[in-house]
C-alpha cells in the first residue's frame, strides 16, 4: 500500500502580520500571509480571516443491546436563513475549556450527561478531523459511546447555557436512512453514523451483542 506523500509544511508559510479582529463568543484573527506554491514560487501576500476555536469532542451514543442510537435536536445559528430548519439532528459534542484541565474522555462523558443524562459505559475512537479548515482552527475528536438508550429522557440541556434539547432514540436502520435522505445534515453526525454502518458488525461483536 502506497502512502500519500505531502510536499508542503508550515515552513512553506510566511506570516507578515496577525491581528485580533474580534474576541466574543467566537474569536476572529486576521493574517497577512504568503505561501510557497508547488512549483516553488511564492504567492503574493494575501489576507485571511478565521475563527479561532479550541478542540472539540463529539460522540455517537450507541446502544448495542437494542441496536439504537441516541440523537439530539437543537437550534443552531449557523443554519438560520437556510432552506431547511435551523433545528439540527446531531450527536453529543462539546469544546475544550481552556481554563479547565479536562481530558477528551472526561469532557465527552460530561457532555453526554449534560445533553442526554446518560452515562458512557465504553468509548471507541473514530477519527480526528478538521471541521471547517477554510475558515476555522477547530479540530474534532470523534468517538462512538456505548450507552443504555432505555434511560434516555425526552428533553435535556443546561438552561444556563441556553441549551434546549430534544432527545431522539431511533434504530440504527432509521438513523442510517436519515443520513441518506439528508434529514441529518451536519458533518459530525454524518461521519459518525456512516462509520457505524461500516463497522456495525465488529462493534456489536466487541460490545457483546453478537
Amino acid at each position: 500500500m502506497n502512502t500519500i506523500k505531502q510536499l508542503r509544511s508550515v515552513k512553506d508559510i510566511k506570516i507578515k502580520s496577525k491581528i485580533l479582529v474580534h474576541d466574543g463568543f467566537c474569536r476572529v484573527d486576521r493574517y497577512e500571509i504568503k505561501q510557497r506554491r508547488f512549483d516553488n514560487s511564492w504567492t503574493p501576500i494575501y489576507t485571511r480571516e478565521f475563527i479561532v476555536k479550541p478542540y472539540a469532542v463529539s460522540a455517537l451514543p450507541y446502544d448495542p443491546k437494542l441496536d439504537q442510537v441516541v440523537l439530539i435536536e437543537q437550534f443552531r445559528i449557523g443554519a438560520l436563513g437556510q432552506k431547511t430548519t435551523p433545528w439540527l439532528i446531531e450527536i453529543v459534542a462539546g469544546i475544550m475549556d481552556q481554563n479547565y484541565k479536562e481530558s477528551y474522555k472526561d469532557l465527552i462523558k460530561r457532555e453526554m450527561r449534560e445533553e442526554t443524562s446518560l452515562e458512557i459505559e465504553a468509548l471507541l475512537p473514530i477519527y480526528d478531523y478538521f471541521t471547517t479548515p477554510g475558515c476555522s482552527t477547530e479540530k474534532t475528536k470523534l468517538f462512538c459511546a456505548k450507552i443504555d438508550s432505555a434511560k434516555a429522557p425526552k428533553f435535556c440541556g443546561l438552561k444556563d447555557e441556553h441549551e434546549d434539547i430534544k432527545i431522539h432514540v431511533v434504530s440504527t436502520k432509521d438513523a442510517f436512512k436519515a443520513v441518506r435522505s439528508g434529514q441529518i445534515n451536519n458533518g459530525a453526525a454524518i461521519i459518525a453514523l456512516q462509520w457505524l454502518e461500516l463497522n456495525l458488525k465488529a462493534i456489536n461483536k466487541k460490545w457483546g451483542r453478537i
